[in-house]
């Protein structure tokens, strides 16, 4: 069993989950006023509107379409007839259109947070750290896009499902077995998004 896949992934999602359900019942009880980056809708309202929007429904649906889609068991998708290949491309076209949308919004949000003089002084290092933290896992997630449809069997996916399920059942060696079959490219998409979860409170 490798070395760095059992620290990374089956010790590292224990130690950012508890850090991010420790961290945000702390930050909740004496500083919920502060838990959101720092507002700057009156500074410049300008394309503020689509910006959030795009982001927040492309965030939103991606967030939930990767809990459903790792945590589901295969058995309930074969129950309805569908295929560990079919829900791959599923999820390929779901998510393309979350991620793309997202990507949008993002862009936008971050362009105005840097080149905006008013926006800029306003922001925080934190503020600009996780957007860019976002944007990298934004990017990264898109670039996986093609890489899946070079292999649409579902044996990646499943691998990747089986990761998801052992962790969340605290089953960590199991987990490793099942991340070591998987590319370096959705390792750092795995390591990225559990280091959002790491930093958000």
């Amino acid at each position: 069993m490798n070395y760095f896949d059992t620290l990374l992934f089956g010790v590292y999602p224990y130690l950012a989950g508890a850090v991010f359900l420790l961290g945000s019942l702390a930050r909740f009880d004496r500083d919920q006023f502060t838990w959101k980056a720092h507002s700057s809708q009156m500074l410049n309202k300008e394309n503020m509107r689509l910006a959030s929007n795009l982001f927040h429904v492309g965030i939103l649906l991606l967030f939930f379409g990767h809990f459903v889609g790792l945590l589901t068991p295969p058995e309930i998708f074969h129950a309805f007839g569908v295929s560990a290949g079919a829900k791959q491309i599923l999820a390929i076209v779901a998510g393309s259109f979350a991620g793309i949308l997202c990507f949008i919004g993002l862009t936008m949000l971050l362009k105005r947070r840097l080149t905006d003089p008013r926006v800029r002084a306003n922001s925080t290092r934190m503020d600009i750290f996780i957007l860019l933290l976002l944007y990298a896992q934004l990017i990264l997630g898109l670039i996986t896009i093609p890489v899946s449809l070079m292999h649409t069997d579902g044996h990646n996916m499943l691998n990747l499902m089986g990761w998801a399920r052992n962790v969340v059942t605290f089953d960590p060696a199991e987990a490793v077995t099942f991340i070591s079959q998987v590319g370096f490219l959705f390792k750092l998409h795995i390591f990225l998004g559990i280091t959002v979860f790491l930093v958000f409170p």
